[in-house]
C-alpha cells in the first residue's frame, strides 16, 4: 500500500509537507470527489472485508467507491501515513422514520486534532448530508459550506451532528407538489456521537449485520452517490439524481431521472467511473 497511489487514486498531486488543515481539506475534498460512497458490491454478490488491504485493492486499485466503514478506514490509513493524530469513532445515524437515532453504532466518523484543535471529518455519508470540509468540534457554533450550514450541539458527553436543510427547486415539478421541501430554518438532524476511540475492528459485526440484514436500506437499495464541484450525483436503483447546490438564493436544483437497465452501467462509467465486475441487480 502506497501513499503516491492513492493519490493518484484521488488526483491530489500537491505538496503535502506539514499535517495541517489546509492540506487535510484539499485531500479530504480530492476524496470525496473521487471516491463514490457506494454499496453496490452488496447488489453484486461480493462480500465486502473490513479490512484495510481488500480496501485499499478495491478503491484504490479497482477505483471502485465503498460505503463508510471501507471509505473513512481508508482515509484513516492515508492520513495515519502523512503523520496527521487521527482517531476512529462510532456513530448511531438519525432515521427520519423511526424519528430516533439506531440503538446500536451503525457508522464510522474520524477525528483529527491540530494543533490542539479537534476536527470531524467524515468522507462516508455519502448524497446531500455529505460535509465537504472538515468541521472544528465546538458545540453550538454554525459552520457553513457549500452543501449548507452544518453545526454540531453536546449534551453530556454526546455529541449531535446536524444540518440546516435547504429548499429543492426540481424543474418538473411544482415546489408545492415536493414532500422534502422544507421551511427555511429546518434542521435535518444526521447522527450522534461520543469521542471514545474505536477500533476498526469493533466494526466487524456490523459490516457482517449490514450484508445479510433485510431490513437495512443499504440491503435494500442499491445506492452510489458522488460529491460534484458544485453539488452532487446519486443513483439509487434506477434514479439518477443530479444536485447543484444554491443554484438559487438558499435554493437548490435537483434534475431526475429514470434510466433504464442497459443505461445504468453505462451511467456508472460515464458519471461515477466505476466499472463493475460483477453483474449488478439494482
Amino acid at each position: 500500500m502506497n501513499i503516491q497511489e492513492y493519490f493518484g487514486r484521488i488526483s491530489y498531486n500537491k505538496p503535502h509537507k506539514d499535517a495541517d488543515l489546509q492540506t487535510l481539506t484539499a485531500i479530504f475534498q480530492h476524496h470525496i470527489q473521487t471516491i463514490p460512497f457506494e454499496n453496490l458490491s452488496m447488489h453484486c454478490g461480493e462480500a465486502i472485508e473490513l479490512d484495510l488491504q481488500s480496501t485499499y485493492n478495491k478503491i484504490v486499485r479497482k477505483k471502485r467507491g465503498g460505503w463508510c466503514l471501507e471509505i473513512n478506514h481508508l482515509l484513516f490509513w492515508a492520513l495515519q501515513e502523512l503523520g496527521y493524530d487521527v482517531c476512529i469513532l462510532g456513530a448511531q445515524s438519525y432515521e427520519p422514520a423511526e424519528k430516533g437515532y439506531t440503538a446500536e453504532i451503525n457508522h464510522i466518523l474520524l477525528k483529527v486534532v491540530i494543533k490542539g484543535d479537534s476536527y470531524i471529518v467524515d468522507a462516508g455519508f455519502g448524497g446531500a448530508y455529505q460535509m465537504w470540509q472538515p468541521l472544528m468540534l465546538i458545540s453550538g457554533k454554525d459552520q457553513p459550506q457549500i452543501p449548507g450550514i452544518f453545526h454540531f450541539m453536546e449534551d453530556n458527553g454526546t455529541w449531535y451532528f446536524e444540518k440546516v436543510k435547504r429548499k429543492h427547486y426540481i424543474p418538473e415539478q411544482s415546489n408545492a407538489d415536493f414532500p422534502d421541501n422544507p421551511e427555511l430554518g429546518n434542521i435535518r438532524k444526521i447522527y450522534k456521537f461520543t469521542l471514545e476511540p474505536r477500533h476498526i475492528d469493533d466494526f466487524q459485526e456490523l459490516n457482517a449485520y449490514l450484508q445479510v440484514s433485510p431490513d437495512n436500506i443499504l440491503r435494500k437499495k442499491s445506492i452510489c452517490t458522488l460529491q460534484t464541484t458544485n453539488g452532487l450525483l446519486a443513483l439509487v436503483g434506477w434514479t439518477l439524481t443530479e444536485m447543484k447546490y444554491n443554484y438559487m438564493e438558499d435554493m437548490d436544483l435537483v434534475n431526475i431521472t429514470t434510466l433504464a437497465d442497459e443505461e445504468v452501467e453505462k451511467t456508472l462509467k460515464d458519471k461515477f467511473n466505476i466499472v463493475l465486475e460483477n453483474k449488478l441487480v439494482p
